[in-house]
């Protein structure tokens, strides 16, 4: 039987392959008698696991040597506290805010140090990006916030900023939660990149960070040791009990991306391929619809979020039911902005995409 095709924007659709390998491990891990779930994460067992996902995810995504790669919890959200709690020395960040999450970030991060707002696309509704040469960076900034791909708003910078061309020196912290393992990463670029992992590496539960090594130890007195980076990273995100199962499919996820090809490129490069394609099909779909419209720049569309509008609202819930007995599930459009979205992370596959866009066009025809 063919499983539906899930949209959701988070927890997200898994690789059918990870899904499978873990049900056939669930009650045995390998001979050892135990489930992942039941293992101690101190034990042989599951330190090689936690080992080899470190090891995967590094070779994955190009990771150079002086950042280390921790399994941490509390997602995203969180994550908007413990970076200003480590970076900020209690003095000011800069952000640049294009969409929900970012200003969710800037928002938390209030609490803890300065926040400036460098640039924004409010005025836009949050459908562009500022022009780098617009923002406006301090010289004693901290560290410097953007969200890489607005979940909500899909949008999505298609290339990382580089802050040295603004004269800055301060370390960019990207939010790159629904857009990781998706295509490479500058590092040259970057001083800190966080994600949860409920979009594209696994369940919800586990939130990657990769940090520069000279920005380990700069925590507030007030900072909780267990979201210390220096404290996580001596201890090999094992400070406190992590979350076990989480990482492991997350190493399963890893081991996925690797085994992926496109003509010559192989993993990172062929996911990315892939991830194109499907954007361009749906986007294409779209635009040549006079039904559905999507109202961002064409220079920042996402490639894992699509929010798209039916011209005619009245029929969005006729377009949803449709949807669901068609297998495409998860299209509604997040509360706060309305309409349809369709996030197509790594794990959708290209016949999910083709799908959606036949029921697209099926429904216009329909109802023209």
């Amino acid at each position: 039987m063919t499983r539906p095709f899930n949209f959701s924007a988070g927890p997200a659709n898994l690789p059918e392959a990870v899904l499978q390998q873990a049900a056939e491990e669930m009650l045995d891990w390998h001979g050892s008698g135990m489930s992942v779930m039941e293992m101690s994460h101190r034990g042989k067992e599951f330190i090689s696991i936690y080992e080899n996902a470190e090891a995967d995810f590094r070779e994955l995504m190009a990771v150079p040597k002086n950042f280390k790669i921790l399994f941490m919890q509390g997602g995203g959200l969180a994550e908007n506290a413990i970076v200003p709690l480590n970076l900020s020395h209690g003095g000011s960040a800069d952000f640049v805010v294009t969409g929900s999450w970012s200003d969710k970030s800037q928002k938390e991060a209030r609490k803890y140090c300065d926040v400036q707002i460098a640039a924004t696309t409010e005025s836009s509704a949050f459908t562009s990006l500022p022009p780098l040469a617009s923002w406006q960076l301090r010289r004693d900034a901290s560290y410097v916030h953007v969200c890489t791909n607005e979940t909500i708003h899909g949008v999505e910078f298609q290339e990382l900023p580089d802050l040295k061309s603004l004269g800055s020196n301060a370390p960019l912290v990207i939010d790159f939660s629904s857009q990781v393992a998706s295509r490479p990463v500058d590092w040259s670029r970057v001083g800190l990149a966080f994600g949860g992992a409920q979009k594209n590496l696994g369940p919800a539960g586990v939130t990657l960070v990769v940090v520069r090594e000279d920005l380990l130890g700069l925590a507030l007195p007030v900072c909780p040791s267990a979201f210390n980076y220096k404290t996580v990273a001596d201890n090999d995100s094992m400070y406190n009990t992590p979350p076990t199962y989480a990482i492991y499919i997350a190493g399963l996820t890893f081991q996925w991306l690797k085994r992926q090809r496109a003509g010559e490129a192989t993993g990172i490069e062929a996911i990315e391929k892939h991830n194109a394609a499907k954007a361009q099909l749906l986007y294409d779909a779209i635009d040549s619809s006079a039904l559905y419209v999507n109202k961002v720049s064409k220079d920042c569309r996402s490639r894992m979020n699509v929010p798209f509008f039916l011209c005619d609202e009245s029929r969005n819930d006729a377009f949803l039911a449709g949807a669901k007995a068609r297998g495409l599930l998860q299209l509604k459009g997040h509360k706060s902005v309305g309409g349809m979205r369709a996030s197509i992370y790594n794990a959708m596959p290209l016949a999910g995409v083709q799908a959606l866009v036949s029921y697209l066009q099926e429904f216009e025809q329909k109802h023209a």
